[in-house]
């Protein structure tokens, strides 16, 4: 039986940081796919380079095209571009939707079976996109807003409970 595969889609920092903790968990094999040449490549070798020393047992891939990613059971989207200063969420919304719309209909191809895992912003409306394009059920197409809010709330609490006691 193979093993589970992970396809993170974007290589910068998210992309990276959830290849890492998604490899160092031993969740699953896990492929990195980035349009920028070497990228996703050298980011795996990094990460492969750390496996001897961390202990974990997963295999690592880094790629420019969606060949590798054939076969996933998750694909996590987090592709797109920041907002950048004078930018409305209007035009946020109209050039990610242009590549999750792409990656959409790449990773779906290749992945007829694999969970969504939307990260791109703005968050709902590249769900719907993804939702759509990968004509997925809807259970299988989610974003990861819920959680990261969760996490900086819990973050922050116990430091501002303690201040207060002090």
């Amino acid at each position: 039986m193979a093993r589970p595969k992970i396809t993170v889609v974007g290589a910068g920092n998210v992309g990276a940081t959830c290849a890492h903790w998604a490899a160092a968990q031993e969740l699953a094999d896990v492929v990195l796919v980035d349009i920028v040449e070497g990228m996703p490549q050298g980011k795996a070798l990094d990460l492969m380079q750390a496996r001897p020393i961390f202990g974990f047992n997963v295999e690592v891939a880094g790629a420019n095209d969606y060949a590798a990613s054939k076969g996933s059971d998750v694909v996590i989207i987090t592709a797109g571009i920041a907002r950048k200063p004078g930018m409305s969420r209007e035009d946020l919304i109209n050039t990610n939707k242009n590549i999750v719309s792409n990656v959409t209909k790449e990773v779906a191809a290749q992945s007829p079976n694999a969970f969504l895992i939307i990260v791109s912003n703005p968050l709902d409306a590249m769900c719907y996109v993804a939702y759509k394009v990968s004509g997925f059920p809807r259970n299988r197409v989610m974003g990861m807003a819920g959680i990261l809010d969760t996490a900086r709330y819990r973050c922050f609490t116990p430091r501002s409970m303690a201040m207060k006691q002090g």
